[in-house]
């Protein structure tokens, strides 16, 4: 018999938020095109730092892919932004550049990214990437699910 659901607000989503914040617009192409393989993404893309900041005011990713190199500004001081205009600290971020992977994974990962991209990315990993942490929002969305029962109900 299955258990009743009588939060409204608790919800399992099907698709995984991912904001990928790139200013050329090719790469947002590709991106978007990885994604739609990948499946099960929802995407949203902008260009500039700023309208990441104005973004997730009102939509809130469940995955960060920042680009090191923005006109206004760069990854690394982006990334604290984002997570304390989301209030959540520990939002999953990737770097993508076409730096050096090299020179930027260690500074990448002390600035908090939990991974790091080198343009050309490759794309079979990028959508393995994507399923894996699709797979990982699924469970946390799950268990964070919360059933109630009104008192005196029956299951």
């Amino acid at each position: 018999m299955p258990i009743p659901n009588h939060n409204k607000s608790a919800s399992i989503s099907a698709e995984m938020r991912v904001l990928y914040i790139d200013d050329d617009r090719v790469n947002g192409l590709l991106f978007r095109e990885t994604c739609r393989l990948a499946g099960g993404v929802e995407l949203e893309n902008v260009l500039t730092g700023q309208e990441a900041m104005e973004l997730v005011t009102n939509w809130r990713p469940d995955l960060l892919v920042i680009d090191l190199h923005l006109p206004d500004t760069d990854g690394y001081k982006l990334l604290p932004v984002l997570r304390e205009l989301l209030g959540e600290p520990f939002v999953p971020a990737i770097l993508c550049t076409a730096d050096e992977a090299a020179l930027v994974e260690a500074p990448a990962r002390s600035a908090g990214f939990d991974g790091c991209w080198t343009k050309p990315v490759e794309v079979r990993a990028v959508i393995d990437e994507l399923k894996r942490r699709q797979t990982e929002h699924q469970l946390s969305a799950a268990s964070a699910t919360v059933v109630s029962w009104a008192p005196g109900a029956h299951p």
